[in-house]
């Protein structure tokens, strides 16, 4: 019998799209705040009003001076006329209309910005109850164990929809920073986390599609021993990671059929199995008011879901308890008398001997229970060196420019 593969699920985006009655996205933005929901200030307001004043002060500083100095050479020039009062005042006057311009305008960018963002954060609450889901606006360091979720610092997760039928789904953008400084850097991500029935090894799959020059655009690397080849065009859309002695597991868990679903919807995705989650990573957002976004992270988590039904039946075997004693192995293995005298079939008008009847112990007492072991729980990383070793060069080259030592040997050799 072949099974159909599942249809994309549906979804109402209308609320996406459609307009916003007037007033609705700020009275909605406002009880979020009143429940506690959602900071007083945002973080983008808060960065452009930091970054306006900035501007302000050191680019209109120099503007106003620029501007007094040419109309006060003006007025200079004028001098014994009579229009040189008004130059003067002018120069005067003229650099306070300036700065009151860029004020007026960031305050209406400002302004704009809160509307936007408000809007936004409407339009996506809409559209996770439309789809019998929730929205949150904003997490602050979610307690996820993906490799995305502890590195950098100022890590947040924000536009979080979510949903809990037929399994927990959460869908949001997240970004952390890395650096101080100048090297500081913000690093964004779209993720994608569902929640599975039973923990899981720690597997990576990194796409090809989205590595860089440098390799994995991932933040962390792995040991190449922990890397396991698959059959079939596997190899050529992702690089699957696994604990070493897990192969065999792996191999369990990506069943061709698997495979297939993977390479068919989530090639432009890197996934991790980690505990009990799947997470699918990018680096654009995943949260948008873009409905095609949306219809193909629907379709990507639809595709997969009936698959999980599959992994819930793993189990580790290097959590089978061994019997606690000879006497209790040799209990296991013994014919067991109950279970003869409960027989099916009697023996010559008696009941069959226990000696000729098979003590088969519950099918649940021979299973490990759900769990990973510990050198499964997560793959060993290793550190990066092919781009530190690239930037590294670079910063040496520019440093040894800067001193003229390039320069110099150059000299002596063409200098003659």
């Amino acid at each position: 019998m072949t099974i159909p593969t599942p249809t994309p699920p549906t979804f109402d985006a209308r609320p996406l799209v459609e307009p916003v009655p007037p007033g609705a996205a700020r009275a909605f933005v406002q009880e979020l705040k009143r429940t506690g929901r959602l900071p007083s200030a945002s973080a983008t307001v808060v960065v452009f009003i930091v970054v306006g004043v900035a501007i302000l002060f050191v680019f209109g500083s120099v503007a106003v001076t620029l501007i007094s100095a040419v109309f006060g050479a003006i007025a200079a020039v004028m001098a014994g006329t009579g229009e040189a009062a008004g130059w003067g005042v002018l120069a005067a006057f003229l650099p306070l209309l300036f700065i009151g311009g860029i004020a007026t305008v960031a305050v209406i960018v400002a302004v704009r910005l809160a509307r936007g963002g408000d809007e936004r954060m409407y339009r996506l609450d809409r559209f996770a109850r439309a789809n019998g889901m929730s929205y949150v606006p904003r997490f602050d360091d979610p307690a996820l164990p993906g490799m995305i979720f502890s590195v950098g610092s100022a890590r947040n997760a924000t536009d979080l929809v979510r949903g809990d039928r037929p399994r927990f789904v959460e869908f949001g953008n997240y970004e952390y920073t890395t650096g101080s400084g100048k090297n500081k850097t913000t690093h964004n991500w779209g993720y994608v986390a569902v929640k599975l029935d039973v923990p899981l090894p720690n597997i990576v799959l990194d796409a090809t599609s989205n590595n860089s020059l440098f390799g994995s655009n991932l933040p962390a690397s792995f040991d190449k021993d922990q890397r396991l080849s698959l059959e079939g065009d596997f190899d050529r859309y992702f690089d699957l990671y696994c604990p070493e002695g897990y192969e065999t597991d792996a191999l369990y868990l990506f069943t061709p059929d698997i495979m297939a679903r993977f390479i068919d919807h989530v090639a432009a995705l890197d996934v991790e199995i980690v505990d009990d989650w799947l997470f699918l990573y990018s680096r654009r957002q995943f949260s948008t008011l873009d409905p095609a976004t949306w219809a193909w992270l629907f379709s990507v988590v639809g595709a997969l879901l009936d698959k999980f039904a599959q992994w819930a039946r793993w189990r580790d075997d290097r959590l089978a308890a061994p019997p606690r004693s000879v006497q209790d192995a040799a209990a296991l293995s013994a014919p067991s008398v109950a279970a003869g005298s409960a027989g099916t079939g009697a023996v010559a008008g008696g009941q069959a001997p226990a000696s000729d009847v098979p003590f088969v112990p519950p099918m649940d007492a021979l299973r490990p229970p759900p769990g990973v072991a510990p050198q499964g729980r997560r793959l060993q990383q290793r550190v990066p060196w092919l781009p530190i070793i690239i930037i590294g060069a670079f910063a040496l080259f520019w440093i040894l420019s800067q001193a003229g030592v390039f320069g110099a040997l150059l000299g002596g050799l063409f200098g003659r």
